[in-house]
């Protein structure tokens, strides 16, 4: 008889509105139902609860980590699994007020128990994340974005409560809020084009178009092709940061404004060029990832998630190579059954 996989879900208990509390039980019997063994684990007030837990799990060879909770769980628990040799496979459960990440695998929001059935389509995506250094010693991971700049203390001003009331609206509300006080800041960043030198007001490396709930900030991002997208922005002026975002809500057109550095790469190395200000401080998936001068790491394919295939865009993902194989040779297959049929009735 075959060993059954084992699934591990991982639940942050006040997350949004707390909706995952009356959900666990079922969500196990859905797991059970896949054939898994499964089990739960709340996380605790302490720090790294969900992260400690995830590493031993993975280590412990369960099969499938499920992070169920907001970005921010959702973060921990990949920081959790990434530095592993063998890494489980993982699911998430959105249960957070943005949910940036389930946005860009297609996974269902304010539904538990739909995200957990999306696992029973057995439908995957092998996602890129970013491994974040400093003096070329690992610190961090993050699965969605880095972000630098006056505008990212925009995450950090708006609380759980007025997030969990208002929803997006606290994010205008709270921009609305910052937007006059936005400065430049001068930085170096090094990427595989080249090196920019000079002042901007934020800087985004993405590896999904999710970004605090909208999709057009980084309209061609790609979930596995192994590069960020590195977003610059190169005014601190209200009325062009106000048409920036404008372009970017009709269709992403920003990325072609003269204001906008717009650039694919593996690697990316900020540093702040002059010692007077503020400090230039790191955003990770909406936490706080210390202060600049930083390294960031594409690492390709790194973990497996369960994801909406179906609803995910084509353009989103790279081809599968062994794919594109079979479909050269069923080409070659077909035109010579083809010329086989023609010899035949000459």
């Amino acid at each position: 008889m075959a060993e059954r996989k084992r699934a591990r879900l991982i639940y942050n208990p006040t997350s949004g509105k707390e909706i995952m509390k009356k959900n666990v039980a079922e969500i196990l019997d859905i797991l059970e139902g896949f054939g898994y063994e499964a089990s739960a684990f709340k996380t605790r007030p302490e720090e790294n609860s969900a992260l400690n837990e995830a590493r031993r799990a993975g280590e412990a060879g369960f099969d499938l980590v499920i992070a169920a909770g907001g970005d921010g769980t959702i973060h921990e628990v990949v920081n959790g699994i990434a530095p592993l040799a063998k890494r489980p496979q993982m699911a998430i459960i959105p249960a957070g007020t943005t949910n940036d990440f389930a946005r860009a695998l297609k996974v269902p929001r304010n539904n538990p128990l739909a995200a957990a059935r999306l696992i029973g389509k057995q439908q995957t995506i092998q996602m890129d994340i970013g491994e974040v250094r400093r003096n070329n010693q690992t610190e961090k991971y993050f699965i969605n974005i880095a972000a630098m700049g006056t505008l990212t203390e925009l995450t950090y001003r708006v609380s759980s409560k007025l997030k969990t009331m208002l929803g997006y609206l606290a994010y205008v509300v709270k921009g609305a809020e910052l937007l006059p006080r936005v400065q430049f800041t001068p930085v170096r960043v090094r990427h595989e084009d080249g090196v920019f030198e000079g002042r901007v007001s934020l800087i985004f490396i993405a590896l999904t178009n999710s970004v605090s709930g909208f999709e057009q900030i980084v309209p061609d991002a790609k979930l596995d092709d192994g590069k960020f997208t590195l977003i610059l922005v190169k005014t601190a002026s209200l009325f062009e940061i106000l048409d920036l975002v404008r372009l970017m809500m009709n269709g992403g057109k920003h990325i072609h404004s003269d204001k906008i550095l717009y650039i694919k790469s593996k690697n990316v190395e900020i540093e702040k060029l002059e010692e007077v200000g503020p400090p230039l401080m790191l955003n990770l998936d909406g936490e706080y990832g210390k202060d600049a001068p930083v390294q960031l790491i594409n690492l390709a394919k790194h973990i497996e998630f369960f994801a909406d295939t179906d609803r995910v865009s084509t353009q989103a993902l790279t081809i599968n190579e062994d794919k594109e194989q079979c479909q050269a040779i069923q080409n070659f297959v077909d035109q010579s059954v083809s010329m086989t049929e023609e010899d035949s009735l000459r």
